[in-house]
């Protein structure tokens, strides 16, 4: 998952994580099946707190190394290039809409992590094979800045038809599909309501609605949405984002407000389900299949939310008060199967442009 999200909140964390990981940009896997390291290959949103790496360290006797290989698709790219010589152990942040292209290359080692029994069966998309471990879940949606909607006395919308009817006129900011995760994820919402062929007749009447399109996810929510915190106060106050911004956007206030400045329109998500996976010809197995099986703890679970802001797969995570009390739980998220996805997101994308741009 391309999460820009995460990346703009917890930069300072990936850079400090501290006792018993090691992070690096470059090298080979970890030296041999007795070494002591495992190394993490993930893209750059990848975050956890101290205290909880140095309990995988305390349990295990391995230290978490951790190689940041850009975005998503990016580190993919990087692990297809290097398959069978990988770069480290396991690797963390393919999702969804990059799984089959990882699985159609062979990437993993099959193993059935402990604790894949508490995960719903919808999260484990590989449950015949066991090639990868479902992690996390998040949610792209249109979020909307609740400051502008109560001052114009105008109801959010809730559904992606509601984006094309001529209130919300210009008012929608979303990412390039073909540069943005949060715009092809979109994208492919658009595509799970409206079926093959019908999201190029919504995406004509969105922008004939006036959609505006970005390069990518900063560009949309800190210079051109009108409800970040943190951004340029742009004019647009719908914008693709996620069902995790309103927590993020409270997360470090001081004095909590009654409800977040930004609020989801619930019926226009698209959900990303996070995988990670051992490594074929992985130098550390065994440490590989430790930490796979960490990952899938009550205890890493729940430090997921605040450190990457999506949440945690495994039942019986608690979700911290910021997340219960902010977040939006999404009922009835649009989806599509990996297999439809690869074969054809790169059509999709191509006739998006034409549409679009």
């Amino acid at each position: 998952m391309n999460s820009h999200l995460r990346r703009a909140v917890t930069a300072a964390l990936v850079g400090s994580l501290g006792t018993g990981v090691l992070t690096g940009c470059g090298g080979d896997a970890a030296d041999g099946k007795d070494s002591k390291t495992v190394t993490l290959v993930s893209h750059d949103s990848f975050a956890a707190s101290k205290a909880v790496l140095k309990e995988f360290t305390r349990k295990t006797g391995y230290k978490v190394r951790v190689q940041a290989g850009g975005d998503a698709g990016a580190a993919v790219n990087q692990a297809i290039l290097s398959k069978g010589h990988p770069q480290g152990d396991v690797f963390f942040g393919v999702d969804n809409t990059l799984l089959s292209r990882a699985l159609d290359n062979d990437l993993f080692t099959p193993y059935e992590a402990k604790g894949l029994d508490k995960v719903p069966a919808a999260f484990q998309l590989d449950r015949a094979k066991h090639r990868v471990t479902p992690v996390d879940y998040g949610d792209i949606c249109v979020n909307y800045d609740r400051a502008y909607f109560e001052r114009k006395k105008l109801a959010p919308p809730k559904t992606f038809a509601d984006l094309t009817k001529p209130a919300y006129k210009n008012l929608l900011v979303t990412e390039n599909a073909a540069t943005s995760s949060p715009g092809l994820a979109f994208l492919l919402g658009t595509a799970a309501r409206y079926g093959d062929h019908g999201w190029r007749d919504y995406w004509k009447k969105l922008r004939a609605n006036g959609v505006e399109v970005v390069d990518g996810w900063e560009q949309a929510y800190y210079d051109r949405f009108s409800g970040s915190a943190g951004g340029a106060k742009g004019d647009k106050p719908l914008v693709v984002s996620y069902a995790s911004s309103p927590p993020a956007e409270v997360a470090d206030a001081k004095s909590k407000p009654a409800k977040a400045p930004t609020g989801v329109a619930d019926g226009t998500c698209f959900r990303q389900t996070e995988f990670a996976g051992l490594l074929k010809g992985a130098g550390n197995t065994k440490g590989g299949k430790a930490l796979l099986d960490f990952l899938l703890t009550k205890r890493f679970q729940e430090d997921v939310p605040l450190n990457m802001y999506v949440n945690p797969v495994r039942e019986g995570a608690e979700l911290p008060e910021v997340f219960t009390r902010y977040g939006t739980k999404v009922a009835d998220p649009a989806t599509l199967p990996p297999r439809k996805i690869a074969k054809n997101r790169e059509p999709w994308v191509k006739a998006w442009s034409s549409l679009v741009l």
